[in-house]
């Protein structure tokens, strides 16, 4: 089995935050690249619930997990705002939509396809969070659940924004932004109105705005837009009917 090698990973076509973590912490997000599912799952779908050949999913898991410490922890994300304690001795597939771990070798997992998933560790490397960021989560309270169960100050972690549906394809109507205003007048900022009544919500900006409300200043990545790069990111928005990336973070 392979270990985690920046070179290896960046040669299958994913992603390596670039970011100040510690040594010991280990993250990653796939792409489409490097699987073997066809159509519109094609190639690395990690996701076992979108209707690809299961057969296809369990191989292309086989090729993500060769880059891990050990099996990842799978969660059954259901757009809330629960958050699982990863510590190794969990059996099943928990129902969270983020989860957070102080063990070594506990690789934690999300899936995304236009939603956004936040890697987060401390400066020192002795805790690490991986959230799956959709507009329902996010405003709902995901973010500050997780960052509550690390139990460090905000300005002592580091966040990573990866893979997401950007600012100029994230249309929602009028509902979506009253959600946001009601939690925090400020979020205001991170819409743009359209001639048709709808609204861009900018996904990113919300998440930095929750996540510097936290204290949590040292934000990276958030560059992404997966409905645009049709060949390297799954999009849900986009296409409907597709796979799933997987983020991933652990701790060594």
């Amino acid at each position: 089995m392979e270990t985690m090698n920046s070179t290896n990973v960046e040669n299958e076509g994913w992603i390596i935050p670039d970011w100040p973590a510690a040594p010991n912490v280990h993250a990653f997000i796939t792409t489409r690249a490097g699987g073997v599912s066809l159509g519109p799952y094609a190639s690395l779908n990690i996701g076992n619930h979108v209707g690809d050949d299961p057969s296809a999913v369990t191989e292309n898991r086989k090729r993500l997990r060769k880059y891990l410490p050990e099996g990842p922890v799978y969660l059954r994300q259901t757009h809330g705002t629960q958050v699982f304690q990863a510590d190794g001795s969990h059996s099943g597939v928990p129902e969270a939509d983020a989860s957070v771990t102080m063990a070594r070798k506990v690789v934690l997992v999300i899936q995304t396809a236009d939603c956004l998933p936040i890697l987060l560790c401390d400066q020192a490397g002795t805790v690490a969070g991986a959230v799956h960021a959709g507009w329902r989560s996010l405003c709902s309270g995901v973010i500050e659940n997780t960052v509550r169960l690390m139990n460090k100050p905000g300005e002592q972690l580091f966040a990573y924004l990866g893979p997401a549906i950007g600012p100029d394809n994230f249309e929602v109507g009028p509902e979506v932004r009253e959600e946001f205003l009601a939690k925090d007048i400020q979020a205001s900022a991170h819409f743009r109105e359209k001639e048709d009544g709808k609204w861009l919500a900018d996904l990113y900006g919300l998440a930095r705005q929750r996540l510097t409300t936290l204290g949590v200043i040292q934000i990276y990545g958030g560059d992404f837009c997966t409905v645009a790069e049709k060949e390297r990111f799954f999009s849900y928005r986009r296409d409907r009917t597709t796979g799933r990336m997987a983020s991933v973070i652990w701790l060594i």
